[in-house]
């Protein structure tokens, strides 16, 4: 394994001379200085995952396919770690020779992650009804660590959003948003929502937003 996820104090091997960035060494040995993804080469370095997506079972992403295997397409899924969607996870049965007639490299996808094992192997599934090819809207790239904000309480900020703004809107946890609907819908809908990632850590946020909306209704009516 060339690469796993390591915490502050973790060790990472007992050839001190391994020792490259992000690391420290002790007694000889060399331990992991912070909380990143271990790079397993002559030296052993630890590149920081603040900030970056990382992906758990059950998350709704947006992933971009990059590649094409035997039986699975490789999609980047905004984080370290590839998301791998595996033929039998397409909602319907094709062969290997075809995949690529309905996942293109480049194509967009709605998927969910099926499972991601102690290696980081990160599965993929289309098998929903609201998952598959994205073929009409727009996508936008908010910081992961803003999405929590934009779905609300039980749902409550993107219930109003979609309601406010009619559009249909697919939140990825890895930060990457669907949007569909009327171009001045979406165009609205892509102004609140970088609104509510500029603004996600003040108070009283959801009547500026409510605020924001009637404001922007009303000059185009």
């Amino acid at each position: 394994m060339d690469r796993k996820v390591v915490v502050p104090g973790d060790l990472l091997s007992e050839e001190a001379k391994r020792s490259g960035e992000g690391t420290f060494v002790k007694d000889g040995k060399v331990y992991s200085l912070l909380y990143g993804l271990a790079n397993y080469r002559d030296r052993i370095n630890v590149i920081p995952l603040a900030g970056k997506y990382v992906p758990a079972q059950g998350d709704n992403v947006i992933g971009i396919v990059k590649d094409i295997t035997f039986s699975n397409w490789i999609v980047d899924i905004n984080s370290p770690y590839d998301g791998l969607l595996h033929i039998s996870e397409f909602p319907k049965r094709i062969e290997s020779d075809e995949m690529s007639k309905y996942l293109r490299i480049g194509s967009s996808l709605m998927t969910k992650v099926k499972d991601v094992d102690p290696t980081m192997k990160v599965e993929l599934t289309l098998n929903d009804r609201k998952l598959g090819l994205i073929k009409t809207g727009r996508v936008i790239e908010i910081s992961h660590t803003r999405v929590p904000r934009l779905i609300g309480k039980g749902g409550s900020m993107i219930s109003m959003l979609k309601k406010e703004v009619n559009c249909s809107i697919f939140v990825g946890q890895n930060g990457r948003i669907w949007i569909n609907g009327g171009a001045e819908d979406m165009d609205l809908a892509i102004r609140t929502i970088l609104l509510i990632e500029k603004e996600a850590h003040t108070n009283g946020l959801t009547d500026r937003i409510v605020d924001f909306l009637k404001k922007e209704k009303g000059a185009r009516s």
